[in-house]
């Protein structure tokens, strides 16, 4: 029987030749160039998975139990299930693949290892780049967009990381998981207006951003952001326009206005209105005393969340003055003071107390607020400036989830002089709705921060407009001329209408403009007798008749109240009757409005196309040191190629 078992090991031995150890080492040697120079590292070599001394040791012990029974009945059993169990893995492969060979199963195993392993080397090699590529890649104010990894992810140019988050899109659990669980805060696009109708717009103004940063997120992740996220009036009101500077001892803000030529309807004409704020005046600012409230829940573990919000809140304490004091109030199941208020002067103590952060627990964001609101109203003293910044993803799934109950909890703490702003971080559970509404009632800013740029953008750059208020619940009304309009639309702003009487009700809420801010709001009117008229004279309706004389298109109100006073001012001027070519300030602006409305494929763009839209941006480009224009520009030409 023994020498039965002898042979029966040697020809099961022959049926596996052995594999090319030359051909081996040198893909396995590929693989680990390749990923040193991607880690630049030199990690452990990686162990073997197999051993032949196992293997031995295997049939050695077969051998030994088979010899020790002595009972033949049990011995032809045992060997026909050891035979059996043998074959049964030795075929596998054979199953798979049918149309293989049955003396090439050991060349089957060698040649998919060393396939595996070739094809893992030239993935690597794909998706390795050099170092001046990576500088060379996606830019925003002359800098590197910043991407905020994990110390075990190689560093990728920006071109490989779209690539990357293009196939996980195309995944199915990518859109079911992640997407599909964030929520907007939008409404259906502002529909044709009827002069004869509805001669009055009013709405509030407003300086947000974060829809403009999720689109770009979006895109540059390659895929085309949800409708609903694309909330026109903050993509136009994320750039700096140079409009003309204010007169501080008449108005807190200036306003231009001028009619051009509609870009996609030479029929129609756009009616753009620019305001600027006055610039703060930072050497002589008041104290500022700030309240981080920080989502430190589970949803925050992301690289994209809580590690870049801890850099974003770095940056911003790189900018504040001694005297500035900083208290952090964390929130995850329970809310907790991390850091009572504390000078700025030790940025050591408070750097430390935001390294401590980690993720975890559900999000108790309704007592957050309440304790940043307590603690913000003890740091009161004198002049000094009371702000809380929230950072989170907006996933408040405990306490007070619901945005309405969340508006009247704001509403009453506005009146305090503690302005709330908050800030976006990372995707898969991003509730816009919930930030849109925490930030519109607590009259402060809402921005998404996706990268360290988009951080120094907001945290650094334009701070004072988010600290430094100079305009509150500022309102616009738009009384249109039906002599000479026709029709009209608002682009934007669906989120911020208002009704007509709101407008001198200093009662209702409006939007805040910050020191520095710009504020565009552009209107496509149709003049009377042009052939873009939708909407044509009904039978029984008289004509109308202004009032106001032929010589313009309409009249232009805005109120504003200095902060602290409960009384507003009003501002207006006629809008002549009169067109004449674009600024490149005005070209611009039309054309991330003209971005917008293909993002949302709006039915009033005819047949407008994305390199039209493109030829526009660059024209009015202009002057444009952080690079914010060239980057819009950019993400036109990559949606064009996602759609």
């Amino acid at each position: 029987m023994s020498n039965q078992m002898d042979r029966l090991e040697k020809a099961l031995k022959a049926a596996t030749p052995d594999s090319n150890p030359d051909r081996k080492a040198e893909i396995l040697a590929m693989a680990q160039k390749s990923f040193e120079a991607s880690q630049e590292t030199t990690p452990a070599t990686r162990p073997i998975h197999r051993s032949a001394q196992n293997v031995t040791g295997i049939w050695t012990g077969v051998k030994n139990m088979m010899r020790s029974i002595n009972l033949r009945p049990a011995l032809y059993t045992t060997s026909a299930l050891c035979v059996v169990g043998l074959a049964f893995i030795l075929t596998q492969p054979v199953i798979n693949n049918p149309g293989l060979p049955l003396g090439t199963l050991g060349q089957i195993a060698e040649t998919k290892h060393d396939q595996r392993a070739e094809n893992a080397a030239v993935a690597d090699q794909q998706m390795v780049f050099s170092e001046p590529a990576i500088e060379q890649g996606l830019t925003k104010s002359g800098k590197q967009r910043t991407a905020i990894a994990s110390s075990e992810m190689p560093l990728m140019a920006p071109a490989a990381i779209l690539v990357q988050k293009r196939i996980y899109a195309e995944q199915d659990d990518f859109d079911a998981s992640v997407k599909s669980q964030e929520t907007f805060s939008n409404k259906a696009p502002n529909p044709l207006k009827i002069v004869g109708d509805e001669p009055v717009s009013t709405f509030s103004i407003d300086v947000d951003t974060a829809a403009y940063s999720y689109v770009r997120n979006s895109i540059e992740s390659g895929v085309l952001p949800p409708v609903k996220s694309v909330r026109i009036e903050e993509m136009i009101n994320y750039f700096p326009y140079d409009y003309p500077a204010p007169d501080a001892a008449k108005a807190p803000f200036s306003t231009s206005l001028s009619v051009f030529q509609t870009p996609w309807n030479p029929d129609t004409k756009l009616l753009h209105i620019g305001i600027q704020g006055v610039k703060a005046d930072v050497e002589n600012r008041p104290p500022l005393n700030l309240v981080f409230l920080i989502d430190t829940s589970g949803s925050m573990h992301n690289a994209d969340k809580l590690p870049l919000l801890k850099q974003s809140f770095r940056l911003l304490l790189n900018t504040l003055r001694p005297t500035d004091k900083i208290a952090i109030v964390t929130y995850a199941g329970s809310a907790g003071t991390v850091l009572k208020p504390t000078a700025a002067s030790h940025k050591a103590e408070i750097l430390e107390s935001l390294e401590r952060l980690e993720a975890g627990g559900s999000t108790a964001g309704q007592a957050g607020l309440r304790q940043a609101y307590a603690l913000a109203e003890t740091m009161q003293a004198g002049n000094s400036i009371g702000r809380i910044l929230l950072a989170t993803d907006g996933d408040f799934n405990v306490g007070i989830s619901d945005p309405d109950e969340l508006k009247r909890f704001i509403e009453e703490k506005r009146d305090t002089g503690i302005y709330l702003s908050v800030f976006g971080f990372g995707n898969g559970n991003y509730r816009d709705d919930m930030m849109q509404s925490l930030a519109q009632n607590g009259n402060g800013v809402a921005a998404y921060i996706d990268t360290l740029s988009e951080a120094q953008k907001v945290m650094v750059d334009q701070v004072s407009g988010a600290l430094f208020p100079i305009a509150n619940d500022v309102k616009i009304q738009m009384e249109f001329n039906p002599a000479l309009v026709a029709e009209y639309r608002l682009i934007g702003y669906e989120t911020r209408a208002l009704n007509r009487e709101d407008f001198n009700n200093d009662a209702v809420d409006a939007g805040e403009i910050g020191a520095g801010h710009t504020v565009t709001a552009i209107y496509e009117i149709t003049p009377v007798g042009s052939p873009a008229i939708k909407n044509k004279a009904l039978r029984y309706q008289p004509e109308t008749v202004s009032n106001q004389g032929p010589d313009e298109y309409g009249f232009l109100k805005l109120r504003y109240k200095v902060p602290g006073n409960a009384k507003s001012t009003l501002i207006a001027t006629a809008i002549p009757a009169a067109s004449g070519k674009p600024s490149q300030e005005a070209k611009f602006a039309a054309a991330i409005a003209g971005f917008g409305q293909l993002l949302t494929k709006s039915k009033y763009l005819s047949n407008w196309s994305w390199e039209q839209n493109i030829a526009l941006a660059n024209a009015g480009k202009g002057d444009d040191p952080y690079g914010y224009r060239a980057e819009a520009v950019q993400l036109m030409r990559l949606a064009k190629s996602l759609e």
